[in-house]
């Protein structure tokens, strides 16, 4: 029974999702996938680099690690107050910037975006941007203004259903 769920897994992996492993389509730009495996060309998402020589620690680090920093510093930021952390979103969206087509960083509704290039391909939600702006300068009155004008609605609508 062993040996048949071992198969069952291998015939999985290699087959699982609709992908067939052939030898000549091994490997993306750097032939390694983010485990260090080999990887199917164009499968892996293309991500950005960042503006500076490196980040704040090595690349296989922050692709596991970057939403425990975030986290993390969040917390010592909304909790404790303390504005001096390391892993601060706004480093971040400034160091990792994508331009547009007119030479000016893109928002995160284009797929383009720096965390959408990873987000997407694994299908998790960012929600950091409903809060934080997702380009390097950009305040978020006016999305606060929207949120504020929605919420009024919201409110005159319940409001008006009680009388």
């Amino acid at each position: 029974m062993k040996f048949g769920l071992k198969i069952f897994a291998l015939f999985l992996a290699v087959f699982g999702g609709g992908l067939i492993v052939l030898p000549g389509q091994m490997a993306n730009a750097e032939g390694q996938g983010f485990n260090g495996s080999s990887v199917l060309a164009g499968v892996l998402p293309d991500i950005p680099k960042g503006k500076g020589d490196s980040c704040i620690a090595p690349t296989d680090f922050m692709r596991r690690n970057h939403m425990n920093l975030l986290s993390h510093d969040r917390d010592e930021t909304v909790h404790f107050g303390n504005r001096q952390v390391k892993a601060s979103l706004k480093e971040c969206v400034t160091c990792h910037a994508v331009n547009g087509i007119d030479n000016t960083p893109i928002t995160v509704e284009d797929p383009k975006h720096f965390c959408r290039a990873c987000h997407d391909y694994v299908a998790v939600k960012i929600d950091c941007f409903e809060c934080h702006a997702s380009r390097p300068g950009e305040t978020l009155k006016s999305s606060r203004d929207k949120a504020l004008k929605e919420n009024e609605a919201l409110a005159a609508y319940a409001k008006g259903a009680d009388e």
